[in-house]
């Protein structure tokens, strides 16, 4: 695995990697904002094929917009990312899809969990987004279109925003090939 944009401090184990996230980091395009951030953490491989991914995603989160999830990236204007996103003091089930602009949607976790496990499916150009339940299992909470490019760079993601950095721990994060 390689990164884009590495934080300035980091460490990885055969289970677990831990982040400090740089501050003013973000993946943002345009909408609403009108600027443009390719500066968040992104630690990836390549992969040609379908797949699913998982991972159990737990954070210090305490500045506005502190971010920590998965991220699924064609190119600089085509991507996914979606995770924990803390916003008015609460962390929120966050999905940002970009084709050229962004787009953002986020659900409050008003008792928030230990640690949140997150899934995304890839099937040709389709993504779908799942998290854990503990009651339930893998819930579905989004469907959408990622152009299927040859290979897709598919792995964790961190970014401060608005803060001064925090620290992100992703755990046990796996890829299974789909046929």
């Amino acid at each position: 695995m390689q990164w884009l944009n590495e934080p300035p401090q980091w460490s990885v184990s055969e289970k677990q990697l831990t982040v400090q996230t740089a501050s003013k980091t973000d993946f943002w395009r345009i909408t609403h904002y009108d600027f443009i951030r390719d500066s968040g953490h992104f630690y990836f491989e390549a992969i040609a094929h379908d797949f699913i991914i998982e991972v159990k995603i737990r954070g210090d989160y305490h500045a506005l917009y502190d971010q920590a999830g998965l991220m699924i990236r064609a190119d600089d204007k085509h991507w996914i990312k979606t995770g924990i996103e803390f916003v008015d003091d609460v962390q929120n089930l966050s999905a940002v899809v970009t084709h050229d602009y962004s787009d953002w949607s986020m659900t409050p976790l008003l008792n928030p969990p230990e640690y949140l496990q997150l899934r995304v499916e890839r099937r040709k150009s389709t993504i779908q987004l799942f998290y854990w339940h503990e009651c339930s299992g893998y819930r579905p909470f989004r469907m959408t279109y990622l152009p299927n490019a040859e290979a897709l760079q598919v792995g964790m993601m961190c970014a401060s925003p608005e803060g001064n950095g925090f620290r992100a721990t992703f755990e046990n994060y796996q890829v299974q090939r789909l046929s």
